[in-house]
Formats: structure tokens, C-alpha cells, sequence
């Protein structure tokens, strides 16, 4: 009950920092977890547990460092030139098409399952639309990563199989019944998009192009990172660029670079290497094919080195908070802790209850432990009741949405980073729409009786 607690007050006190702003994630997440770790009488393991942590976390880092230097040259190079203009010219200046074609963009590139892959196309694609238009990043960040966390209930995405596993089911008796449920909840996100895009269209009104390159002021708190700068500029020809240094345009590689990014995407959905393999191959290719003098490189890499330097120090901080919270045992006494408050009169409402759960559930801990550690549980408990595996199994996968908001998943802090916006400021804004998008995700699953609300 005590590393229970601890691990609660962990979190919180983590949450509390960055969201208001009193301490900077980076510096939080190495802070608060050695307190608390210390706190729970474990201070000669800390060393260890950090290790631990961080050498877990490095491919993800490795990942994510070649990832962003390769999209990173890619747009150098003007790769999403041609998308960017073809965007504008459908949008016609229009916020609500812009809001709404994220959802529509952010689902389809969502198919592959894996939320890095999603973040670095969807951001690439649409952050110089947003500066162009003044939108709010923030409501980009959020319908991106609720649309990650709907198409994340895939068989191949990670949470359906690993449900699946625990349960000793095949991922598809949990995908399949859930996919009208998903439909229900990404037509809500439509719905969410479009009275967005509506509020922006009376903040803004229409943009029409060709116009200067300098986006509008607008006010706000997210002001600052957008006023007179834009990804977006205007040859002397009117045509668009993404391109911040014209000298480091390589039209006339279009279509190699095109062949190369889609092999790459090709690749990394059939799961033939490993990811940060992947990405290293892919950046080093397309820095020969692009840049083969060292002196054009250095450059590049020098352009985009404080993002990369921002993201990966995230990323291994956060494996120090992962490390110290699963080696202190915290991981696996948080999820008991909640299973203890369910009283016996409520056996019949479990499915509900486990869809209830895995929100916190899957946000202050890892997909692994919950699923691997409670939602047997729940299962053997249900069964008690007569409700089966498939429903609990489907029932648990209603907090993905939500889930993706913790401090603890990687890809996030990529969101945040190519977004443009602070991880607290994301996190305000979009939590009550995660938990609106899982609360339409569970009501669509009750009402298509994919688990009941009550035995």
C-alpha cells in the first residue's frame, strides 16, 4: 500500500509540476522519481533502477533522433512542397477544412499502428498550414493524438495484443467487434474538429492566398511561437515552400526522395528491421542522395540539432521516471491498489469498471502492467459473473485515447516537440477531450454489445 501510494503522489506531483509550469519537464522527470524512490527506502538501488531505465529506453531514443533528422532533410530538401501546396489549395484558406482534414489525415496515417510514425508525417504535413493560418497548434497536437489512440486499438498497434495475450485470445476476437465503436468515436473527433475549426473561422476568418508570408497576430499564449515566423513562404514564381533555406531545396530529387520516404514507410509497417535501425539507414541514404558534401551536411544537421538535443534528453529522462517506478516495484502496487476498491456488490458492473480502469490504469502505468498485471485479474473476477474474456479483454482497451497523455509514453514527448507547444499546455487542453473521445468509445461499445453495463 505504500509504494502505492508513492507511486500515486509520483505521478501527481510530476503532473503538477509541468502543468504549472513550476519546474521544466526535463529537470522533473530526473527530480521527482529520485525523491520519491528515495522516499520509499530504496535510495542504494536508484542508481541501478536509472540505468535500468534509460538502457531500456535507448532504442526509442536512437529512434527518434534519426527519425526527425530524416524528416527533418526531407522537408530541407522539399520533399512536402507539393502537399503543402495541394493542401492550401483545397483548404482555400478555411479552417474548419484544415481542422477537419487533420482528423481525416491523422486516421489514415494512423493505419500503421506505430504513433512515432503518425506524429513526424502528420506534424510535417500540417504545422506550416496551422502557422500559415494562425491556428492553434494545440488543437492539432490533440486531434492527432486522439486519433492515434482510436487507430492504436489495431491488432498490430500494440495494446489489442498485448489484451490478446493476456487473455490467451486471438487479437482479432477484440479488434473485430470494436471497429463499429471506433467509427463512432472518429466521427465524434469529426464532429470535435469541425466546431474547432468554426471557433478559428470566426477568430480568423478566411486566409487568401497568394498573401504575405508573415502569419496574422493573433492572441493567445501560444502567440509567441508563431508570430513572425512561418514554414511556409512564396518564391518569386507564387509558388509555396516549406523550405526555410532555399539554398538547401533539392527539387530536382522530388521523386527520389519520394520513393525513398515511401520505402521507408513500407519497411517500418512490415516490421523488417527495427525502428531505429530503420531510421538510421533511411537518414543516412538520404543525406548522401541530398547533401554528399560534409559541408552541406554539417549545416543540416546543425539546423536541426536543438530539436533532436530537446527530444532525446526527454526521452532518456523519461526512461530514468520508468526505470525508478517499475525497479521500486511501484508499477505493479499502483494497478492492485485500484483493484482493492472494487467492492463485491459491484461484480456485475465490471466491464464498465474495467473500462473505467484503464484510463488511470494504462496513464500511471505502462500498457505492459496493466495488461499483463490487472486485467487477468479483472477477467477471473468477471468470469465469476458471467461475463467473458472478449468483453473484458475489449473493455480495457477504452482508455488508449487517454493513455497516450501520460508523461511516460515516448512518442508523446515527439508530439509536443514537433508541434511546437509545451507537454503541460497539451495536456489541459486535451485531457477532457481524451476522456470525452473514451467515453464515446465505451458507449458505442455497450450499445453495440461489444461488453454489457452490467452481467
Amino acid at each position: 500500500m505504500l509504494l502505492s501510494i508513492l507511486g500515486f503522489l509520483m505521478v501527481a506531483t510530476f503532473m503538477t509540476l509541468i502543468m504549472t509550469r513550476r519546474v521544466a519537464p526535463l529537470v522533473a522527470l530526473i527530480v521527482v522519481p529520485v525523491l520519491f524512490g528515495a522516499l520509499a527506502g530504496q535510495a542504494p538501488e536508484l542508481g541501478e533502477m536509472m540505468l535500468a531505465g534509460v538502457t531500456k529506453i535507448a532504442p526509442t531514443a536512437a529512434m527518434i533522433m534519426f527519425a526527425i533528422l530524416y524528416f527533418g532533410l526531407m522537408i530541407d530538401a522539399g520533399l512536402f512542397d507539393p502537399v503543402v501546396r495541394r493542401l492550401l489549395a483545397v483548404v482555400h484558406g478555411d479552417p474548419v477544412r484544415v481542422v477537419v482534414g487533420t482528423v481525416i489525415l491523422a486516421t489514415f496515417v494512423s493505419l500503421d499502428g506505430d504513433g512515432s510514425t503518425t506524429y513526424m508525417v502528420a506534424c510535417t504535413a500540417l504545422l506550416p498550414l496551422y502557422r500559415r493560418l494562425g491556428l492553434n497548434p494545440l488543437i492539432m497536437a490533440c486531434l492527432i493524438i486522439l486519433c492515434s489512440g482510436i487507430m492504436n486499438l489495431t491488432p498490430w498497434g500494440g495494446p489489442t495484443a498485448r489484451a490478446a495475450a493476456a487473455l490467451q485470445l486471438e487479437p482479432a476476437d477484440l479488434f473485430l467487434p470494436m471497429i463499429p465503436a471506433m467509427a463512432l468515436a472518429l466521427a465524434w473527433l469529426v464532429l470535435l474538429a469541425w466546431l474547432y475549426g468554426r471557433a478559428e473561422r470566426r477568430r480568423l476568418g478566411r486566409l487568401e492566398l497568394p498573401a504575405p508570408p508573415i502569419p496574422r497576430a493573433v492572441p493567445g499564449a501560444w502567440n509567441d511561437q508563431i508570430a513572425g515566423i512561418s514554414d511556409l513562404t512564396l518564391t518569386e514564381g507564387g509558388q509555396v515552400t516549406v523550405s526555410t533555406d532555399p539554398a538547401a531545396c533539392r527539387p530536382r530529387l522530388l521523386w527520389a526522395n519520394a520513393a525513398l520516404t515511401a520505402l521507408l514507410l513500407g519497411v517500418l509497417v512490415a516490421s523488417v528491421m527495427p525502428l531505429s535501425v530503420l531510421f538510421m539507414l533511411g537518414f543516412a541514404v538520404a543525406a548522401l542522395v541530398n547533401y554528399p558534401r560534409m559541408e552541406e551536411l554539417k549545416a543540416r544537421i546543425a539546423s536541426h540539432a536543438p530539436n533532436v538535443l530537446a527530444m532525446v534528453s526527454l526521452v532518456f529522462a523519461a526512461g530514468v521516471f520508468t526505470g525508478i517506478l517499475s525497479g521500486t516495484g511501484m508499477v505493479e502496487a499502483m494497478p492492485k491498489s485500484l483493484l482493492a476498491l472494487i467492492p463485491p456488490s459491484m461484480g456485475p458492473y465490471l466491464a464498465p469498471i474495467t473500462a473505467a480502469l484503464s484510463l488511470p490504469g494504462t496513464f500511471f502505468v505502462s500498457n505492459d502492467a496493466f495488461y499483463f498485471g490487472v486485467l487477468p485479474v479483472l477477467a477471473e473476477a468477471a468470469s465469476h459473473y458471467g461475463i467473458g474474456k472478449p468483453a473484458i479483454g475489449a473493455a480495457a482497451l477504452v482508455g488508449q485515447p487517454f493513455h497516450l497523455l501520460s508523461p511516460l509514453v515516448p512518442s508523446t514527448w515527439l508530439l509536443v516537440s514537433l508541434s511546437g507547444v509545451e507537454f503541460g499546455d497539451h495536456q489541459r487542453f486535451t485531457m477532457r477531450w481524451a476522456t470525452a473521445t473514451c467515453v464515446v468509445l465505451a458507449l458505442g461499445a455497450m450499445l453495440l454489445g461489444v461488453f454489457p453495463l452490467r452481467a
